[in-house]
């Protein structure tokens, strides 16, 4: 599985590192949970530049983006803005998950739930990169076998 380069708009990352400085609160506790690999081992990137949008959460690994939509994308004109620029990052072959930002906040195990559910089905579907079993295996190392294991010998 490579990782496929998806390219921006340079004119976003200035202000995708201002996002990045003035996150919503939602924002702030999902990120908690995504950061340093905490989920299952991937990495996810906050505020990332994507073709000519820029995207809350993104792992290249999944190629998933993750929104969390608060009450300015409820606002006339948003919601169809959201489907344009949700159906133009799909046809790069990105998958979307998109999360209501009261459920990030009040609901946050469930949340969680959810992206892991889903990448535990693109895994099963898709298979999981050497990088991610690597790390997987990295914080839990195979344990060496014991007396009494099935498959272990006796000499």
């Amino acid at each position: 599985m490579n990782r496929k380069i998806i390219t921006y708009n340079p004119a976003l990352k200035e202000l995708a590192k201002k996002l990045r400085q003035n996150m919503t609160f939602s924002e702030v506790k999902l990120w908690n949970e995504l950061k340093n690999g905490q989920l299952l081992n991937y990495d996810f990137d906050r505020q990332r530049p994507m073709g000519n949008y820029i995207i809350d959460f993104y792992c290249k690994d999944l190629q998933l983006a993750i929104e969390v939509d608060g009450i300015t994308h409820y606002e006339i004109g948003a919601l169809e803005n959201d489907k344009i620029r949700q159906a133009e990052l799909e046809k790069m072959g990105i998958s979307f998950l998109r999360f209501d930002a009261l459920d990030v906040i009040n609901k946050t195990g469930s949340v969680l739930d959810d992206i892991k559910e889903w990448i535990l089905r693109y895994e099963l579907n898709n298979g999981i990169s050497e990088r991610i079993l690597t790390k997987r295996n990295q914080v839990n190392p195979p344990r060496p076998l014991q007396g009494g294991d099935v498959n272990s010998s006796k000499e």
